[in-house]
This record gives C-alpha cells, sequence and structure tokens, in this order.
C-alpha cells in the first residue's frame, strides 16, 4: 500500500500542512517537529530513493532555472551551458519559462521553494529587481543572468554596452556612414545597453543622427525592419541587436531583391549557431552562451547554502563578447573607392 502524506502526519502526530511545510523546507517549522516529521517519512518509506536522499540532506539536488523564453538559438545553447554543466555535478534542472512576462516569472519563481536548493534567473527587466524580492526567500540561493544591477543576488552579464559600441565602431572604420539599428524590447536590459552602445559609437564618431527601429528579439521583427529598408530608404548597413532578428532581416532583403552587402550591409550580436551558416555568413559580437550558462551555475554552487564557501556579497560581473567579422558586413568595393 502506498504511503501517503496523511500517513506521515498521523504517526508524527502533526498536521498535513505541517508535514507539507517540513518536507519542503519551509519555514515556521519548529526544529524538533521537523525532525521528527522527516524521520517518520524516512520510516514509512514515504519518498521515492532520490527525494529520500533529499529529506536526509535537506537538499533537492535540484537547480531551478527561470527564463524570459525557451525557443530559438539562443535559449537551446545557454541550456545546454547549463545543462552540462548540472550533469557533470550530478544536479537534475527544474525549468520554467516567463514567456516575456513579468508577472509570469513571479509566479514561476513562487513556485519554487522547496523544490530546488537554487535558483538562475535570467530577468532582462528593467524593473524586475523589486519582483525578485517579492517572489523568492531571502534565503533562496540566486544568481541572475543578463540584467540590471540588484541588491540581492550576483548578476552574470554579456558586456553589451561595450559590445555594441565595438560592433558600430567597426560598421564605421570600414565605410559605413547611415547606420540603421533594429532594437530589441523596449523594456528589456539588454535591448537597452544595445542601443546605448550604438548611440554612443555614432556620436562619438559625429556620425549623423541615430536612425532605430523598434524590433522584439525574433525573427518576425527583423523580417519586418528588412521590408521597411526595402520599400523605403536604405542605410548604408543595418545592425539588428541580436542574431535573430538579423536573420529575418537577411530573408525580407533578399526576398525583395536587395544583395547583402552590395546593397545593405548588415550586422547581428549573439553569434548563434546559425549567423556562420546563411550566405553570407553574419558578422556579429560573439557571446559564448553555453559558457554564460554554464558559469551561472558554478557561481550559484558556490553559495554557502548550495555546498559552497564563497562569500556571497551581490556582486556584477561581465563576460566580454568578441566581434567576428564575416562577409555581411563589407563595404562595397565601388562605394570604398569613391
Amino acid at each position: 500500500m502506498n504511503v501517503t502524506i496523511k500517513d506521515v502526519a498521523r504517526v508524527a502526530e502533526v498536521s498535513v500542512a505541517t508535514v507539507s511545510r517540513a518536507l519542503n523546507g519551509r519555514q515556521y517549522v519548529a526544529e524538533e517537529v521537523r525532525e521528527r516529521i522527516l524521520k517518520v517519512a524516512s520510516d514509512l518509506r514515504y519518498s521515492p530513493h532520490h527525494a529520500a536522499r533529499a529529506l536526509s540532506s535537506r537538499r533537492t539536488h535540484t537547480v531551478g532555472v527561470v527564463l524570459p523564453d525557451l525557443y530559438g538559438e539562443f535559449f537551446s545553447e545557454l541550456m545546454r551551458g547549463i545543462d552540462h554543466a548540472a550533469r557533470e555535478r550530478g544536479l537534475h534542472l527544474l525549468v520554467s519559462s516567463c514567456h516575456g512576462s513579468l508577472d509570469e516569472q513571479r509566479d514561476a519563481l513562487r513556485a519554487t521553494p522547496g523544490r530546488v536548493d537554487g535558483v538562475l534567473v535570467m530577468s532582462p527587466f528593467l524593473d524586475g529587481d523589486d519582483a525578485l524580492d517579492q517572489a523568492l526567500t531571502p534565503d533562496m540561493p540566486v544568481v541572475l543572468m543578463n540584467c540590471a544591477q540588484s541588491q540581492r543576488a550576483t548578476v552574470l552579464n554579456v558586456d553589451n554596452y561595450g559590445g555594441a559600441l565595438t560592433l558600430t565602431r567597426h560598421l564605421l572604420e570600414v565605410g559605413h556612414r547611415r547606420i540603421a539599428f533594429v532594437a530589441g524590447p523596449e523594456n528589456n536590459f539588454d535591448a537597452r545597453e544595445r542601443l546605448r552602445g550604438y548611440r554612443d559609437a555614432l556620436a562619438a564618431a559625429d556620425a549623423g543622427p541615430a536612425w532605430v527601429v523598434q524590433g522584439a528579439f525574433d525573427e518576425a521583427s527583423g523580417y519586418a525592419a528588412g521590408e521597411s529598408f526595402a520599400d523605403g530608404e536604405r542605410p548604408d548597413a543595418v545592425f539588428a541587436a541580436n542574431d535573430m532578428m538579423a536573420l529575418g532581416c537577411l530573408f525580407a532583403l533578399r526576398k525583395a531583391g536587395l544583395r547583402v552587402p552590395e546593397d545593405i550591409a548588415l550586422a547581428g550580436f549573439d553569434d548563434v549557431p546559425m549567423a556562420r551558416y546563411v550566405n553570407p555568413a553574419l558578422t556579429t559580437m560573439r557571446v559564448d552562451i553555453a559558457h554564460l550558462g554554464a558559469r551561472a551555475l558554478q557561481l550559484l554552487l558556490q553559495h554557502p547554502a548550495m555546498g559552497g564557501d564563497a562569500d556571497m556579497t551581490p556582486v556584477t560581473a561581465d563576460l566580454v563578447p568578441q566581434l567576428i567579422v564575416r562577409d555581411s558586413s563589407a563595404v562595397p568595393e565601388r562605394r570604398s573607392m569613391g
């Protein structure tokens, strides 16, 4: 016969709610009562083998991962890095997507206590720190990826500003002057920093006004931007704030009969695997996306509650992207000579 939580409560002489709180590592359970419940649950074999180990150690050996989305090459590479690092350490992953919604992110985080030992969160929302405080218990180990500085957790970022500055300077240095920028979502930390780098590079070079087209970090918005350039005024070059928008833009330009880079040069950001295989291959800023995920997990495991011994005073660390120059950003010979 299967042992239920009611059986544990009856033998331990406590309520079902108290058993639930004790088994899930929640607060408001006296230590003596918690120990009694854990012993009863173990004696009755209430939990399967992997959870019985968690009862004795008070750890689930599971890490929560909350991302803005699970679709696309960027998130696939990110999860590959996290998963590889987790498997090396015998850890399991509990993964959730908030679909770009701050409310859904808050709901996903509120579901983590008792299920995971710590959480990796990619929270690109500019106003997301308050939501983290509301959703997570103060003692939950957290590492944030690609977000604004936080008062409660270590943050691991890509140097979005520096990367956008470098790529815009590259386009200017090879001879492009009228450079359009396809921006990411307005309430997104990565997008804001990449736009800021683009604007500052233009201003420093006295290269004329910024030319910004709103995008959404997906192929569809990049495609729409490409259509607008094909049908209207054309820039010398387009810098899309991520590779997926750059690829969408490339498809639209080619469908309209325009050549890249002969008619319009193109560049992106991230260096997703597809970027090197399209024709022409895409100039971009290379982010080691899998390393970003693996490094975030390594930082999380340094938390004392995860078995580490590091001082987890909140800090912000940056990963520096690398400029990868490919065929899509070349200047046509006729323009460079004239």
